[in-house]
């Protein structure tokens, strides 16, 4: 043993762990197999591993399943060693140590790596608490058989994901009122704003800027509608199948004392399994939750979209909305500001879409008792709560927050509009509309011109007719 490290065993052999490292030789192993990303796990793995963990010493303890252990002369309490676990699980629920949970998010299947990584450093704090430093050789409390105490790999990780997701979720939904209610002040500001609608990126009749942005807050809300309905299959919890559904070497009461504990501690509504088989071998959830995300993130991408499209030009685009000039926009033309936060938007949802494939397709994986594929399912799942948690702020601060309308430029474009005589065919019927529409494009006239110079209409009847606001309320126009 040198200053640099330690000797630590499990059972493939010795292995060389850093001396001041909480974790342990699975860990290390972990560590020289999977270098691939150079990530670590998300916080939300961590916290809710934590928090399992902290609950099964509870909930183990009361049961009276810790065993007092002689160690080097010593007698160490079985209930002092549960003590201690849920103290080193405390710290690590309050942020402490997060630099112990090194194991890549792409490892051996399951999940089994991170999983001891969780134990060894929850072992290790707490005999450092029991008066065990990391260099002692004997020490009582054991990753395995303590902190892994009526758990397995197989419904920790599960229990896990469903913990991290729940973790996050009120703050993503706020995040997503926060913008559904910026977007709905806008519709307010540009309710008065009257400007050609456009299906097929062609002028259509008329709309208000206020009931295209009360549209999108509307989706925002919608999604927000789903998400949250896909999260309460989240609340089932498997914990306590251990290895294949079974429950072996858990207690008989250990299932459902665990869902009381961790909601306790969570502060989250959460329920048991009606069937502990079904939850260790189907990630159905968890896909349906990703599948919600993935519905709101085209929608994300959508509204930012039709954000480039009104800001265009703008000299030579539709210059309907201002973005606020947040940075320039070239390193060649002077100037130039672009849409970066909806740019910016666009990318963070391709993310998202692309982890939702990813989690279903390691969701189909799963074979027989287990999926296998779970710590690429976490990963994907946290990053893209991550992601839309700080996109969708930035966006908000940056973008939707100073964005104003250009109302002249958005008014302009309606009296060009031909398709305003859409209004006529109750009048005048669609052949003579399509008459109409078509000289006052090849002469670049209006309608109302064109219209009265046929004799279609007087002049006073195609001024109601053609009162753009009223329009946008729909009905049938008729003098």
């Amino acid at each position: 043993m040198s200053d640099e490290f330690r000797i630590e065993k499990d059972s493939l052999g010795e292995v060389r762990v850093p001396a001041a490292a909480y974790w342990g030789a699975q860990t290390q192993r972990a560590i020289h197999n999977f270098p691939i990303t150079g990530l670590r796990p998300y916080p939300a793995f961590v916290w809710s591993m934590a928090l399992i963990k902290r609950a099964a010493a509870e909930v183990n303890n009361d049961l009276d399943l810790f065993v007092d252990k002689e160690v080097d002369g010593r007698v160490i309490s079985g209930n002092d060693m549960a003590l201690a676990i849920i103290r080193a699980g405390d710290e690590i629920l309050g942020g402490k140590f997060a630099d112990q949970f090194v194991v890549d998010p792409i490892q051996a299947g399951a999940g089994t790596s991170h999983n001891m990584n969780i134990n060894e450093v929850m072992a290790n704090r707490a005999n450092e608490f029991l008066g065990f430093g990391l260099l002692d050789k004997n020490k009582p409390v054991n990753p395995n058989d303590h902190v892994n105490m009526a758990q397995s790999t197989n419904d920790t990780i599960p229990t896990a994901i469903r913990l991290g997701a729940l973790w996050r979720l009120d703050e993503m939904l706020a995040v997503l009122e926060r913008l559904s209610n910026e977007l709905r002040e806008k519709a307010c500001d540009f309710d008065s704003i009257v400007k050609s609608g456009r299906t097929h990126l062609q002028d259509a009749v008329p709309v208000r800027l206020g009931q295209e942005f009360g549209a999108y807050a509307r989706a925002i809300e919608r999604d927000s509608d789903k998400i949250r309905e896909a999260a309460e299959g989240l609340r089932r919890l498997g914990i306590g199948g251990t290895a294949t559904g079974t429950g072996l070497n858990a207690h008989p009461e250990y299932h459902a004392r665990m869902v009381e504990v961790l909601s306790r501690l969570s502060g989250l509504d959460l329920y048991q399994s009606d069937d502990l088989f079904e939850s260790m071998q189907s990630m159905a959830d968890p896909v349906h939750f990703s599948g919600a995300l993935r519905t709101l993130a085209q929608d994300l991408i959508r509204i930012a979209n039709d954000f480039r499209l009104l800001a265009s030009g703008p000299t030579t685009g539709l210059d309907e909305i201002r973005l606020p000039p947040v940075q320039p926009g070239s390193s060649i033309m002077p100037g130039k500001v672009n849409p970066v936060l909806a740019e910016m938007l666009d990318m963070a949802m391709f993310q998202v879409l692309g982890n939702d494939l990813t989690v279903m397709m390691a969701g189909q994986a799963g074979q027989l008792e287990l999926n296998v594929m779970m710590p690429i399912i976490a990963f994907n799942l946290f990053q893209s709560m991550d992601i839309i948690i700080n996109s969708v702020n930035s966006f908000i601060d940056n973008c939707v927050v100073g964005l104003t309308a250009n109302a002249e430029k958005a008014t302009g474009w309606l009296a060009k509009n031909a398709i305003l005589v859409t209004a006529l065919n109750p009048v005048i019927g669609y052949q003579k509309g399509a008459e109409v529409a078509k000289e006052a494009l090849a002469t670049n006239r209006t309608v109302r011109e064109v219209v009265v110079e046929k004799g279609y209409l007087t002049g006073e009847e195609a001024d109601k007719l053609l009162d753009v606001t009223a329009l946008t309320e729909g009905g049938i126009h008729k003098n």
